[in-house]
C-alpha cells in the first residue's frame, strides 16, 4: 500500500538524515545506499566549479539536499540543484520550513552511480521532465559523459550527450564547465 504524503512528510521532518525519497509511494532511503568515490567526487566538483561562477546573490545550489516534489507519491533528492535566490526568498520565508520544490528548477544534477544509476535513469530523470524543470544533467563519471535534457518552449526535451569541450548550463549562459578538465579532475581512485 502507498505511503501518504502527509506520512511522508512527517517522516522527513522526523528523520532528516536517512534523506527518504518517496518513489510510487515506496520509501526509499537514499542514504542507506554506498555511494562511490567517483559519484561523491564528481558532484562535489561540479557544484564547485558552477558555485565559483555564479553569484550567491542570484543562485544558492545545494549538494544532496532538497526534496523534489513530481506528485504526492514522488519526492526525489537530487545530487546537485541551483535554487534562484528569489524563489529561494519565497519558499523559505520563515525558518525552520523543510526544502520542498514543487515548482522547476533550473538546473537539476544527478551522478550515476553503481548503486543508483538505473533508479535515476528509469525514474527520476523522466519525472524531473515531468516536473518541467529546465535543464537535467546525467553525469557519468566512468564513461566521462554528460548527458544534457535542455527544456524547449513546447515543453520537449532536446537531449545532447557530451563527450568534452565546454559546456554552458542553458540557463547560466555565462558560465563554462570545461569537461575535459572536470573529469581529469574526478578521480577514480583518491591515489591518481
Amino acid at each position: 500500500m502507498p505511503l501518504s504524503e502527509q506520512t511522508y512528510l512527517q517522516l522527513v521532518r522526523e528523520d532528516p538524515e536517512s534523506k527518504w525519497e518517496l518513489h510510487c509511494g515506496q520509501l526509499w532511503s537514499k542514504s542507506e545506499q554506498p555511494m562511490s568515490w567517483e559519484h561523491s567526487d564528481a558532484y562535489g566538483e561540479l557544484g564547485f566549479l558552477l558555485r565559483s561562477q555564479l553569484r550567491r546573490s542570484e543562485f544558492i545550489l545545494h549538494w544532496n539536499a532538497g526534496y523534489l516534489r513530481r506528485s504526492e507519491t514522488q519526492y526525489y533528492i537530487p545530487d546537485l540543484i541551483a535554487v534562484p535566490a528569489t524563489m529561494a526568498d519565497r519558499l523559505f520565508a520563515r525558518e525552520g520550513l523543510t526544502e520542498i520544490y514543487r515548482e522547476p528548477l533550473p538546473l537539476v544534477v544527478e551522478v550515476w552511480s553503481l548503486s543508483t544509476g538505473r533508479l535515476d535513469i528509469s525514474e527520476k530523470l523522466p519525472e524531473y521532465q515531468r516536473r518541467g524543470d529546465r535543464e537535467i544533467w546525467l553525469v557519468h563519471p566512468y564513461n566521462r559523459t554528460l548527458t544534457t535534457w535542455v527544456r524547449r518552449d513546447d515543453g520537449r526535451y532536446t537531449e545532447t550527450v557530451h563527450r568534452g569541450g565546454i559546456v554552458r548550463p542553458a540557463a547560466f549562459p555565462d558560465v563554462a564547465i570545461d569537461l575535459d578538465a572536470f573529469f581529469d579532475a574526478v578521480r577514480r581512485h583518491p591515489s591518481s
